[in-house]
C-alpha cells in the first residue's frame, strides 16, 4: 500500500512566510484533491458574521466564489452538523445543492466532505472533493480526508485569516469584518493598505531594486519579505541588515565580510550578508543610517552586482535583489550632502510608502487589535479573553505614535495583566495625551499658558521622556522616536545620559 502524502510536508514551509493567502490555499487544495484522486478540490471557510461558508480556495474557473448558508448543500451540512459525509450518487440527495451544477455546468457525481476544526474543536471550514476518478469515494478515502481536513485546520489556524474565521467572541461594539486578507501576516483592508498591496505585487514580479518608506513601526519588513517570497526569489535567502544596529566601523565587515588577515582577529575568511544572500534578496533597512564612505560601496552593488570583501583585492560576483527601507527624509539627506543622489536614485526604481496606523481608520486598527489579541491569547493561555466596549473605543481613538509596533506591545501587556475574561481600559499601556481627533494636534489641546521654549530643550525633554515611557530600553525608544538607535545614543551622549 502506498504511503499517501502529508499536506502539511507541502505547504508548511510557507506558514511563516508574508506569502499571496490565495496561492498557499490554492496549493493546499491542489495537494488534497490529488491526494484523494478527485476531479476537483475546495476549501471552504466560515464567515462567523454572516452564518455562511464561502469558498476560499477551488478548483472552480467557472465562478469566482461560492456562498452557502450554514446548512445548505453538502459542505453546508457538514459545517452544521461537523460530520463528514460521503456520498457516492450526490444526484437524488436532498442535500445537494444542485444550483451550483446549474451555473458552472459541471456535473457532480459523487461527493466526499469532512469539517475542519481548529484545536477549540471549533468547526471553521470544510474540505470537499468531487468526482473520484475510481467512481466513488471508499472507507480508505474518508479516513484520510479526516486527516487531510485536520492538517488544513492546523494550516489555516496558522494563517492571518484565523483570527476572522474563528467564532467570534461577542465583543461589545464589535463591528463586522469581512473575511478577507492578502498577504498571510500582513493584516489590513483600508484604501490605504490595498495601494500598498497592489505595489507589492507588482514589485514583486519583477527584480528591481524597492524603496520602501514610512514612520518606525509601520512593518516595511513584513512588506519586504512579502515582496522576496512572492517573486521568482521565493527558494532564496532571504537577508536583513539592520543599519541602526550596527556600529559604523563593523557595517563594511557586515555587508562585504573580509578575507583571513584584513584585519586584527580576522582569523579566518568570513562571507557577508551580500553573498549570503546570493540568489535571493538583501534586505537593507534603515538605509539612511549606512556611512558615506559605504554608500559608494552599495552603488557598485546595485550598479554591477560585484563587490570587494575587506582587505581583499578580487572582485566577486551575486545574484542578488536589494530592497531598503528608510523612515528618514532622503531628499533632505541629498541636499545637506549626506546621502549620494545617484545611490537615492539607484535605490528607488520602486518607491512605496506604508500609511502610519492613525491614516488607516479604525476597522484596520480593530483588525490588527483582534489579530494580536488571537496570537498573545493564546500565548499567555487566554483564548478566550476580549476587549470591553470602552478599551475597544480607546485603541480606536489613540493616535499610535509606534504605530503598529506600539499596538502589538499594547495588546501583549493587557492580556498580560488582564485577570478577567475583558480587557478593561485601565488595563491599555497608552499614553493619557496621545488620542486621535482635533484637539490632539491644535493648541487647545491642554489648558496650560503657551511658554515659548528653545527646540533644542523641547527635543531634549521629549527623547528623555519617551525614554522613560520605555522603561529605559533604548532600541524601543528609538522605535516610538522614529529614529534609528545610534542617533538616539548620540543624543543622549549630548545629554550626559549616555
Amino acid at each position: 500500500m502506498l504511503q499517501k502524502p502529508n499536506v502539511l510536508l507541502a505547504v508548511g514551509p510557507l506558514l511563516q512566510r508574508e506569502v499571496d493567502l490565495d496561492e498557499l490555499l490554492d496549493q493546499l487544495v491542489h495537494k488534497i484533491a490529488e491526494a484523494l484522486s478527485a476531479d476537483r478540490g475546495t476549501l471552504y471557510l466560515v464567515d462567523p458574521e454572516a452564518g455562511e461558508l464561502f469558498s476560499k480556495a477551488a478548483h472552480l474557473p467557472e465562478l469566482k466564489q461560492i456562498r452557502l448558508k450554514i446548512g445548505q448543500g453538502i459542505a453546508g451540512t457538514v459545517a452544521a452538523t461537523g460530520q463528514m459525509l460521503n456520498l457516492p450518487t450526490a444526484e437524488g440527495d436532498l442535500r445537494f445543492f444542485r444550483d451550483i451544477d446549474k451555473r458552472t455546468g459541471y456535473r457532480t457525481r459523487s461527493v466526499l466532505a469532512a469539517p475542519l476544526r481548529d484545536r477549540d474543536d471549533n468547526v471553521i471550514g470544510v474540505v470537499q472533493v468531487l468526482n473520484a476518478k475510481r467512481g466513488s469515494f471508499s472507507a480508505t478515502d474518508e479516513e484520510y480526508i479526516k486527516r487531510l481536513a485536520a492538517e488544513a485546520a492546523l494550516v489555516v489556524e496558522n494563517t492571518s485569516l484565523y483570527a476572522l474565521v474563528r467564532p467570534r467572541r461577542n465583543d461589545r461594539g464589535s463591528p463586522p469584518l469581512p473575511v478577507r486578507y492578502r498577504y498571510n501576516r500582513i493584516v489590513g483592508e483600508s484604501a490605504a493598505m490595498q495601494r500598498v498591496y497592489d505595489l507589492t505585487r507588482k514589485a514583486a514580479a519583477t527584480d528591481a531594486s524597492v524603496l520602501l518608506r514610512g514612520e518606525s513601526g509601520t512593518g516595511k519588513e513584513l512588506i519586504a519579505r512579502a515582496i522576496h517570497y512572492n517573486s521568482t526569489r521565493r527558494d532564496g535567502p532571504f537577508v536583513k541588515v539592520d543599519c541602526t544596529t550596527i556600529p559604523p566601523t563593523l557595517m563594511e565587515n557586515e555587508l562585504f565580510g573580509h578575507e583571513r588577515g584584513a584585519y586584527t582577529g580576522a582569523e579566518a575568511r568570513a562571507r557577508g550578508k551580500c553573498e549570503a544572500a546570493n540568489g535571493g534578496t538583501l534586505f537593507i533597512d534603515e538605509i539612511g543610517e549606512l556611512p558615506l564612505p559605504l554608500q559608494s560601496k552599495l552603488l557598485r552593488l546595485l550598479q554591477d552586482r560585484e563587490f570587494e570583501r575587506v582587505g581583499g583585492t578580487r572582485t566577486l560576483a551575486v545574484d542578488v535583489r536589494v530592497v531598503t527601507a528608510t523612515h528618514r527624509d532622503l531628499e533632505g539627506m541629498v541636499g545637506r550632502g549626506q546621502f549620494r543622489e545617484d545611490l537615492y536614485y539607484r535605490v528607488k526604481v520602486v518607491q512605496l510608502t506604508l500609511p502610519p496606523l492613525r491614516d488607516r481608520g479604525a476597522e484596520d486598527i480593530v483588525r490588527l487589535a483582534e489579530h494580536f489579541l488571537d496570537l498573545y491569547g493564546r500565548k499567555h493561555g487566554k483564548p478566550l479573553i476580549r476587549f470591553g466596549a470602552a478599551a475597544r473605543a480607546r485603541l480606536v481613538d489613540h493616535r499610535w505614535p509606534g504605530n503598529i509596533r506600539e499596538l502589538e506591545h499594547c495588546v501583549e501587556s493587557a492580556v498580560v495583566l488582564c485577570e478577567g475574561a475583558e480587557i478593561a481600559v485601565e488595563q491599555l499601556a497608552l499614553a493619557a495625551g496621545a488620542a486621535a481627533g482635533p484637539a490632539a494636534a491644535g493648541p487647545a489641546a491642554t489648558d496650560e499658558p503657551f511658554r515659548p521654549r528653545a527646540l533644542a530643550d523641547v527635543e531634549r525633554q521629549h527623547i528623555l521622556r519617551t525614554l522613560a515611557a520605555a522603561d529605559g530600553n533604548r532600541s524601543r525608544a528609538a522605535e516610538l522616536l522614529g529614529i534609528g538607535r545610534n542617533t538616539l545614543l548620540r543624543k543622549l551622549k549630548e545629554y550626559g545620559k549616555a
